[in-house]
């Protein structure tokens, strides 16, 4: 059995102060994917930084108080490799994977991107380097018998059914035509050969949501977009059993924006 979480903490620091201390002492996941982690490891205190019970490793950003990702793991990785060999954004606390037996294990924040901005700009040239990188672990992954799980903030609504308002959002960032698209090749057996596991598992399923604005009731009125996947290959995603967001009781319950994506693997 393998548990893996994955969750936008929308910075750790302020996620400590408000339950993420609480719920990681609580969780039953084997991995726990961190995205957003926007601090250095000596900006952390003890117990955030290197939790009882847990390694943990750390791809912060070379901008303070940016982007930075994680991964917790409960048995000592075999190896660690942050990056993915493009220059402009190894140093960007963009991507962070680790070996463990049997399964390669990735923490990734896809830029996030504006219509019109150089942030879109650099979200596009994100994605399309990142592709190739995915078809490549993949294809190293399964020459060495291994599976591979990239789990994390994609920054992309993949369908209709992803978003509540998808509508009004056809022509804004995280929901335009190249970007899904783009997210059909990451899923195409051709190309990328991932699945989206949580889909996978609940097809017809409007949802499930794991990020809703902090402005207006969109939490109370469940406006929210699916954005945080858990992209496995075949093999492993096969395995999958359970997969469930962990959305607070209720707004003022939340440590984050975004809740933690949970998926439960079989033997």
């Amino acid at each position: 059995m393998l548990t893996v979480t994955t969750v936008n903490v929308n910075g750790l620091r302020a996620a400590a102060r408000k339950g993420y201390v609480e719920w990681l002492a609580a969780t039953d996941a084997d991995v726990v994917c961190l995205q957003e982690v926007r601090a250095e490891r000596d900006q952390l205190t003890p117990d955030v930084r290197e939790p009882e019970g847990w390694h943990a490793v750390y791809a912060p950003s070379s901008v303070k108080g940016r982007a930075g990702v994680a991964l917790l793991t409960r048995r000592e990785p075999d190896d660690v490799r942050t990056g993915f060999g493009i220059a402009e954004f190894d140093e960007a606390g963009r991507y962070l994977e680790v070996d463990l037996p049997g399964v390669t294990v990735a923490s990734l924040y896809l830029p996030s991107g504006d219509v019109g901005t150089q942030r879109q700009e650099e979200k596009e040239r994100f994605t399309d380097s990142f592709l190739p990188y995915l078809r490549g672990l993949r294809e190293r992954a399964a020459a060495d018998g291994r599976e591979v799980l990239v789990c994390g903030d994609w920054n992309i609504a993949h369908r209709e059914a992803d978003l509540k308002n998808w509508r009004a959002n056809r022509k804004n960032s995280g929901f335009l035509p190249e970007e899904r698209a783009w997210l059909d090749r990451v899923l195409d057996p051709a190309d990328g050969g991932y699945t989206d596991v949580v889909r996978a598992l609940h097809p017809e399923e409007t949802g499930p949501y794991s990020w809703w604005s902090y402005r207006g009731r969109a939490f109370d009125n469940d406006s929210g977009w699916r954005i945080d996947y858990a992209m496995g290959t075949p093999g492993l995603a096969s395995r999958a059993v359970k997969a469930y967001v962990e959305r607070a009781a209720s707004h003022d319950e939340r440590w984050s924006d975004h809740a933690p994506v949970t998926v439960v693997f079989g033997p």
